[in-house]
């Protein structure tokens, strides 16, 4: 389910929080779910189990699991409320970098639009950039 990039640019614990949260957005994951233990995913990637969790850990922080002692991590609900006034300024000033590399790649307004709604398709039928 998770494949890491030993050599890409983003830390390893990094690339695991966005892949799980992809795996929920693509509902492969639902609210409810159990996700693999740290010991169990960090033998899965072969890497340190302190790696898992910390993503494990930011991934809590996030609103996006829940470790219960002695039962396992769960995904929630998605958009817990307790985070996502800051999740969406995360997103929005990520929006905004992107936009800015776009302009300086010589990216028109239309394609960007083009290339939002190409990578939106998690977001569920009826969703265009321009809405």
């Amino acid at each position: 389910m998770i494949q890491l990039q030993q050599r890409g640019s983003s830390p390893i614990y990094e690339q695991i929080v966005e892949q799980m949260k992809e795996l929920i957005a693509k509902d492969v994951l639902k609210a409810g779910d159990k996700v693999p233990s740290v010991r169990e995913l960090s033998s899965t990637l072969l890497i340190n189990p302190n790696t898992v969790s910390k993503a494990y850990q930011e991934l809590e922080r996030q609103g996006v699991i829940q470790t219960i002692r002695g039962k396992g991590t769960f995904v929630l609900e998605p958009s817990a409320p307790r985070m996502a006034a800051e999740r969406i300024e995360v997103l929005r000033q990520e929006l905004q970098r992107l936009t800015v590399e776009a302009k300086h790649l010589g990216i028109t307004k239309a394609q960007f639009r083009e290339m939002v709604d190409d990578a939106s398709h998690m977001l569920g039928e009826g969703y265009h950039a321009a809405d």
